[in-house]
């Protein structure tokens, strides 16, 4: 896509502003996804990047738990560089903050001028991310902000969006969620109180097929364990597809 201004209205005597840069957070899961999604809807947003941060020990992608690989192919299927800040475990907030930090000189430096983030109502969440963000002039976006989630959990299953349970918090949801689909069943089948998205952290996704991606990915179910009070699902790319890529 090109960045450049655009050609001057004659009926207005003005001219368009170039169009935003945004790296978008990508937590691989379904709210992320929908984001992009939106942003690529935008036609005032240009889209510069993914940031995931990962988990070094283990190479999957903080607290989804998804592999590198499949996290690399969800980039590559939507067609965007993928930022990864590497963070050690156990990590610790000055770490964290560290690494994010030197990440937004990163952005600066690439002419980016937003950050996205596919927050749904938690307060201190954006609170801590607009604070982080304040001292870098980097404006943060928050698409999806309030949208009532039980009406964007059916918009995303209706618009296409496929994904799969990566992770299951045990205190608030049991365990057999994990590597159950994110679909109208999963909805019904919740327990009274539970977030149809799951923003009080009762669950997150992997995401496998949708309109923000060019092709789906097939991926397969492989071990459930359960660790420090979380069930995780593992999902790998198929044999077959993985030699291809």
């Amino acid at each position: 896509m090109v960045r450049a201004f655009c050609h001057a209205s004659f009926a207005g005597g003005g001219y368009h502003h170039p169009m935003k840069r945004v790296l978008l957070s990508w937590s691989s899961g379904k709210d992320s996804a929908w984001t992009l999604h939106v942003l690529r809807r935008d036609p005032a947003i240009e889209l510069c990047g993914l940031l995931t941060t990962l988990n070094a020990e283990f190479d999957r992608v903080a607290m989804h738990g998804v592999r590198r690989a499949v996290l690399e192919a969800q980039a590559a299927t939507a067609g965007l560089p993928l930022w990864i800040v590497p963070l050690p475990w156990p990590c610790s907030n000055e770490v964290y903050e560290q690494r994010m930090a030197e990440t937004c000189q990163r952005a600066i430096a690439e002419k980016i001028d937003a950050v996205a983030f596919g927050d749904l109502f938690l307060e201190d969440v954006r609170s801590y991310r607009v604070k982080q963000l304040a001292p870098t002039g980097l404006e943060p976006l928050f698409p999806l902000w309030k949208i009532p989630t039980d009406a964007l959990a059916r918009e995303m299953i209706a618009g296409g969006l496929r994904a799969r349970l990566s992770c299951v918090d045990t205190k608030q949801l049991p365990a057999a969620f994990a590597g159950r689909e994110f679909d109208l069943n999963l909805l019904r089948d919740l327990p009274p109180g539970a977030d149809p998205c799951g923003e009080r952290g009762e669950f997150h996704t992997c995401v496998y097929a949708g309109p923000m991606f060019r092709s789906p990915l097939p991926i397969e179910t492989g071990e459930v364990v359960t660790r420090d009070g979380f069930t995780f699902a593992d999902f790998a790319m198929q044999a077959s597809e993985a030699l291809r890529v």
